[in-house]
């Protein structure tokens, strides 16, 4: 077995994580400007909001199976609402208005076909929205053959930017806040699928070229959520200790892997709870990483600011 990944220090600035919270099987996490947290409890159905003092809140039940999570420039939050782990999964994307309470569906169908199951979320400078749409659940159940990437511009239309064979199984993804750069993670379930971080060049319009990937993490689990710091270094959630079926391995100890944009390793803060799933950047200096894995929120510090729509770091 490799040791290249185990062989890996925590990131300059990065301390040990600290569990902040647990629950059931978490993701999602999204850092408000008031100090917290908001994050997915899929199995059960919620969505949690941990408070600045550490103090657990149901925020919204049912969830519709809420997967990932972010917020838009405005302070709105934005939910991937799925169709994972039991019935009653929405199937759409959703926005929730914290000041107001109002809660809209910004699409749920695409040329009239219901999604498989909105899984992460991510929103570049210019306000447009990005999401992934794969299917890891039954795959009988699903209406829409096609797992994409979309696009949702300002003015609400959603466009279809990525499908296979572009790439298998699109699950996280973030984009620079220039809007000039979009990242994909590529992960498929079976063996000899994608494990594959995939890096895209955007145009005026949103729409992706000129493919490369950045990172490979074949034959071990790979990406789940990932996020960008400031530097454009991307901190990518992946591995796994204990397998859970042929397809994947323990060659990739789960932790938040720090990587260049040119797919440098340049180190991995130890996460010790599968299934390892998502983060999120906070802090007032936005140097605090919410990470999601298992039955645990957990946070730790890093050396440099998240790059986010929302808040604006002081």
């Amino acid at each position: 077995m490799s040791n290249r990944y185990r062989e890996l220090s925590l990131p300059s600035g990065a301390e040990a994580v600290q569990p902040a919270a647990g629950v059931a099987f978490t993701e999602g996490p999204a850092y408000h400007v008031d100090g917290s947290v908001y994050f997915s409890d899929i199995v059960n159905n919620r969505i949690l909001r941990r408070a600045v003092d550490g103090q657990i809140s149901v925020f919204r039940e049912p969830s519709h199976r809420t997967n990932g999570q972010t917020f838009d420039h405005q302070g709105r939050l934005l939910h991937c609402e799925g169709a994972e782990f039991g019935p009653g999964g929405g199937r759409r994307v959703t926005r929730t208005n914290l000041e107001t309470g109002e809660y809209e569906v910004l699409t749920d169908r695409y040329d009239g076909i219901r999604y498989n199951s909105p899984n992460d979320i991510c929103v570049d400078g210019l306000g447009r929205i990005y999401f992934t749409d794969p299917c890891y659940g039954d795959r009988s159940q699903m209406d829409m053959e096609i797992e994409g990437v979309y696009r949702i511009d300002v003015d609400g239309r959603v466009t279809r930017i990525l499908e296979q064979p572009a790439i298998q199984r699109p699950n996280g993804l973030a984009v620079t806040q220039d809007s000039r750069r979009l990242y994909v993670v590529d992960s498929s379930h079976f063996v000899g699928g994608n494990r594959k971080i995939w890096a895209f060049d955007l145009d005026e319009q949103g729409q992706p070229s000129n493919a490369r990937v950045v990172i490979d993490f074949a034959p071990g689990r790979g990406g789940d959520g990932m996020r960008l710091d400031i530097a454009g270094n991307l901190y990518i959630a992946a591995g796994i200790r204990s397998p859970r079926g042929p397809h994947e391995t323990t060659e990739v100890p789960p932790g938040i892997y720090k990587v260049s944009p040119d797919g440098q390793l340049l180190g991995r803060i130890p996460i010790p709870e599968d299934v390892l799933t998502n983060l999120a950047f906070g802090g007032a200096d936005g140097r605090t990483l919410f990470i999601t894995a298992g039955k645990t929120l957990f946070q730790t510090r890093v050396g440099i600011p998240g790059q986010v729509a929302f808040p604006q770091w002081t």
